[in-house]
């Protein structure tokens, strides 16, 4: 196990519904829970459903379930999935927060974990306190941690606040904080939960940055996050979660691919029918999908991908459709619009369509932010509305690699946005005559 800094074999846990942890109780409490046991058995095994045992029916749930894995030293990994899909749970049996149901751990090295604000940081202690605290619990001695703690606290942005208890820290330092101590106290092996979706934009590049410099020392990162764009940028390996299994492993474009293909592909069907529609129900869109370039369902967009939305319709008579106009409108999630695409735009003449099928749309580079999106679907035949679809289908859209680099938008643009491949012309001071003092920062196309 040289080589391998962590390995999974047959990994399970298992929870209870409606199980809880026991919390403390008075001396009162106590004694009225023995005086009343006798009471609360026998009314329990009057009600009991047949088969069940004495402690009540309490039915189980697999968070995780025979998982298996390895992770090799230096490796970036990155880990994804829907909500409820096991990651966290994975990384707390992986950090020894909780201890497995089935299957065994291996690790190989010392472990810093942030897997939520403050993780470890004990209220009552300065931040100065947790510092050497947390370094303590990863095996530092105290002067490894003051050769670090400088750089730790810079990085931080906290040094007004460093001799403050924490627990009066605001969320955004008590962040700050916790990963640059994470970060900085030379684990071998770094796990790191969504955390910097609280960050703002200039700590989550300094984040993405300090990962990547740690990595490029030969240590390990396991990194869990939504955003495909640091997915990307950062790990080489992914591994997809789906309802506590893994089932799928490789090169992180192909999982990212698998990942956008795992909701059901009736969701906008089902959309279609609970929506609000107006006009006069002649014709009817009965379905939407969007599909990429392979012809495979995507039920979410990934930024910067080409992909085709198909809409399909049907009317309620056997003849050619004559003047219609087709439009799809993208309004952002306060249902303010951003573009719209129309056949009006392209059709010279008279668009005619058979009375039932579906038409194409090809979207290259798909530009929006990540976030939801309204989708407005609108049918018009000899100019009546026949079908108009409001507030619209709900579409999710994921970050990646529109642009170079991590950051995708500018702030407050998240959820709202287009992205627009451009090209800036900069003065530059190192060129010789003023024609010259140009130079070019052009998005990839």
């Amino acid at each position: 196990m040289s080589d391998i800094a962590i390995r999974v074999e047959g990994l399970g846990k298992k929870y209870r519904l409606g199980a809880s942890l026991a919390r403390y109780k008075t001396i009162r409490e106590s004694m009225t829970g023995l005086a009343m046991a006798p009471l609360r058995r026998a009314r329990a095994l009057a009600g009991r459903r047949p088969g069940e045992g004495e402690r009540g029916y309490l039915p189980e749930f697999w968070a995780l379930r025979d998982v298996s894995f390895d992770v090799q030293h230096g490796e970036v990994l990155g880990i994804i999935g829907r909500n409820g899909s096991g990651k966290s749970t994975l990384l707390k049996l992986l950090s020894h927060i909780t201890e497995p149901t089935a299957g065994r751990i291996g690790i190989n090295g010392r472990v810093a974990s942030l897997l939520e604000v403050g993780t470890g940081f004990h209220p009552e202690l300065t931040g100065r306190e947790n510092v050497y605290l947390n370094g303590a619990i990863l095996g530092m001695s105290r002067a490894e941690i003051t050769r670090k703690f400088d750089e730790i606290v810079a990085f931080a942005e906290v040094e007004k606040f460093i001799d403050t208890q924490v627990k009066h820290y605001s969320s955004g330092m008590y962040l700050r904080l916790a990963f640059a101590v994470a970060a900085h106290l030379e684990p071998e092996i770094l796990i790191v939960d969504e955390v910097l979706a609280v960050g703002d934009a200039a700590f989550q590049r300094r984040c993405i940055g300090k990962m990547e410099e740690v990595s490029r020392k030969g240590r390990t990162v396991l990194f869990v996050s939504h955003s495909m764009g640091a997915i990307q940028a950062l790990c080489s390996k992914t591994m997809l979660l789906q309802h506590g299994n893994l089932i799928d492993e490789g090169a992180t474009n192909e999982v990212i691919a698998r990942y956008t293909s795992l909701v059901p592909s009736d969701s906008y069907k089902d959309q279609l029918a609970g929506s609000s529609r107006r006009g006069h129900g002649r014709v009817r869109i009965t379905d939407f999908t969007v599909e990429d370039t392979d012809g495979r369902l995507a039920p979410e967009i990934i930024s910067g991908k080409d992909y085709y939305l198909k809409l399909a319709y049907e009317s309620d008579r056997n003849e050619t459709l004559r003047n219609c106009r087709i439009a799809i409108t993208v309004n952002d999630r306060l249902e303010q619009y951003l573009f719209t695409c129309s056949t009006e735009q392209f059709a010279q003449d008279e668009l005619k369509l058979p009375p039932k099928g579906y038409v194409r749309i090809f979207i290259p580079r798909f530009p929006l932010s990540g976030g939801q999106y309204y989708f407005v679907l609108f049918f018009e035949v000899n100019r009546e509305v026949e079908d108009w679809h409001l507030p619209g289908l709900v579409v999710s859209v994921i970050d990646a690699q529109f642009f170079p680099g991590i950051r995708q938008y500018p702030d407050g643009a998240a959820g709202r946005g287009v992205l627009v491949s451009h090209t800036w012309k900069l003065p530059d001071l190192h060129q010789g005559s003023i024609d010259d003092r140009m130079h070019v920062l052009e998005a990839p196309s």
